[in-house]
């Protein structure tokens, strides 16, 4: 992990993971999340946090790579994450899991304030050191995207 000073990120960027923050329906935890990715061919996917009664929701992360994959697209260039405070609102173990399956050794991973300064910056390598992935099952059964 980087600490990374607090510096702007593009502000296109961070008006859409403002936008999509105000869409998540966050009833439960009053932490309402926003995330965008941005896949190798530059196109870019949104996704809010979705929490329903027995407390098993859908994450932004989860959320945004599901569009990226509804969309066609198969690899992650960059991830945005944008929580409700000045805090860190890094991914969770299952959307670090998640992140890992469509993401190569550069992409990078960024955390943004409520306000869209950068706080946080990783490689896959520090956001799931010692990763699981698709490279680690037997050959015969992958399944080729």
């Amino acid at each position: 992990m980087s600490e990374a000073p607090r510096q702007p990120v593009d502000a296109a960027i961070v008006a859409e993971l403002i936008a999509v923050r105000e869409h998540a329906y966050a009833p439960y935890s009053q932490h309402p999340v926003g995330a965008l990715v941005e896949s190798d061919s530059g196109a870019r996917y949104v996704g809010a946090n979705v929490e329903v009664a027995h407390y098993k929701g859908l994450c932004a992360e989860a959320s945004a790579i599901a569009a990226m994959v509804s969309a066609g697209e198969r690899r992650l260039r960059h991830v945005y994450v944008i929580g409700p405070g000045e805090r860190p609102c890094t991914p969770c173990g299952d959307c670090r899991q998640r992140i890992r399956e469509f993401a190569t050794a550069e992409t990078l991973i960024q955390v943004v304030d409520a306000g869209g300064r950068l706080l946080r910056h990783y490689t896959m390598d520090e956001l799931l050191p010692d990763a699981f992935g698709p490279e680690n099952l037997a050959p015969e059964h992958l399944v080729t995207p």
